[in-house]
């Protein structure tokens, strides 16, 4: 029915029609929906049974366990902060209600810019932001304004991507470029120790032991990452500090793991990443190659910074380093961007591996950003071309040395 609808109004936006200038916005539509049954008429193709906008909504699949579990932590870390004991889909719709404005400023800036470019241009909308647009409010603050991510999201698709040629064109990553858009602009709301969340209510209910069982009602709650929290806590070994909850109850590393700390909605749970990384590498669009050369970089870099500790975060072993902030969700979801990241199979076990190095050095040496993973990706997206550039170029000449060696052995012969 749907289809049939569209072959009946198709023929006004086509060229003639009383709305071709709307083409482009009918054609998204349209190859959202179906797949496009035009072929080639000439010369010679190779087409693949996948599409670039059935690779995105892979990509869209893969980040849903992420999504809805850090949807499911921003309303548990509300509760816990005031002291609230609500079921489970109050406390998922709470953070659902949170994250569902920033997923649509998000799209509405992107998709309208990117819109607006394609009808000037008079050419085909670009499949590329229907990931960075929920990739954004993903690595984002939770209590980031969203007039923040409406400005960040215009600059990452007008000078990110737009004016390299737009999708398969941009050098650096479109999210991780909102981000450091804000990070450069805002440091206050992207980095220190008060940056997670702000929620209201009362502090104390339905606990006893805190504020000598007083319930005090308070405007406002802030509380820090666990990667801000040993950054600034200049404690003198990782052995004499612990991580704490909004309560100030320990943090155990089955709660790192699952994703019951403050953090960006899409970073807490690795287990949920996981679950995202087993769907991209299946479906052959995440390169488990680069995934997992990010994890040897940054066990290397722990390994040989834990030698020579002399602060809690030197000290800090490497599966804290893997669970907390973005280290993982980096890993999955943003070295293994096809566009900005490196093509050739050689290249992507060196790339993930100085990213995973880059990251833990920054973590490590940068106490002002304990975070690391967003500028080591966007270094690494600026060398991706000349890594496989150097990688190609050893292959032709070991092809060249194995081509005269093999002319040698034949003239030999004949003689």
């Amino acid at each position: 029915m749907i289809r049939k609808y569209i072959e009946k109004i198709k023929p006004h936006f086509e060229e003639g029609g009383k709305f071709q200038s709307f083409r482009s916005v009918f054609d998204a539509f349209e190859t959202f929906l179906f797949v496009p049954d035009t072929t080639s008429r000439s010369g010679v193709h190779i087409h693949d049974a996948r599409d670039s906008k059935r690779t995105m909504s892979i990509v869209i699949l893969a980040l849903l366990p992420a999504l809805l579990f850090g949807m499911y932590n921003i309303g548990y870390q509300h509760f816990l902060a005031i002291g609230g004991n609500v079921g489970f889909w109050e406390t998922f719709f709470c953070g659902a209600l949170s994250m569902l404005p920033q997923i649509v400023v998000s799209y509405v800036v992107g998709l309208g810019i990117e819109f607006a470019v394609a009808q000037y241009k008079k050419e085909e909308v670009a499949e590329g932001f229907l990931v960075s647009g929920i990739l954004i409010p993903m690595i984002l603050p939770v209590d980031t304004p969203l007039w923040m991510i409406a400005v960040a999201t215009a600059f990452a698709v007008v000078f990110v991507k737009e004016v390299f040629g737009g999708t398969g064109y941009n050098i650096f990553n479109v999210a991780l470029m909102a981000r450091a858009f804000l990070f450069f602009a805002y440091p206050s709301k992207m980095s220190g120790d008060q940056v997670w969340t702000r929620t209201k209510g009362t502090f104390g209910l339905g606990n006893p032991e805190m504020a000598g069982g007083v319930a005090q009602t308070v405007d406002g709650f802030t509380g820090a990452t666990p990667l801000g929290q040993i950054a600034t806590t200049g404690a003198d070994s990782f052995a004499s500090f612990g991580f704490t909850n909004a309560l100030g109850q320990p943090l155990a590393l089955s709660d790192m793991f699952w994703g019951f700390i403050p953090g960006s909605a899409g970073e807490v749970s690795t287990f949920a990443i996981l679950l995202g990384a087993l769907i991209l590498i299946v479906t052959g669009v995440g390169s488990w190659k680069t995934i997992l050369s990010v994890f040897v970089g940054g066990l290397v870099a722990v390994v040989l910074v834990n030698q020579f500790a002399s602060n809690a975060v030197m000290g800090m072993p490497p599966e804290y380093h893997f669970l907390l902030g973005g280290f993982a969700f980096g890993a999955v979801f943003m070295a293994t961007d096809p566009v900005t990241s490196a093509r050739t199979e050689k290249g992507k076990w060196i790339y993930g591996f100085l990213i995973g190095l880059l990251a833990i050095t920054i973590r490590v040496f940068n106490p002002g950003y304990p975070e690391g993973m967003m500028l080591a990706i966007l270094l690494m997206n600026a060398f991706a071309p000349l890594i496989d550039f150097y990688v190609v170029d050893a292959n032709v000449k070991r092809r060249i040395k194995r081509g005269a060696v093999k002319n040698t052995k034949r003239k030999g012969i004949e003689k």
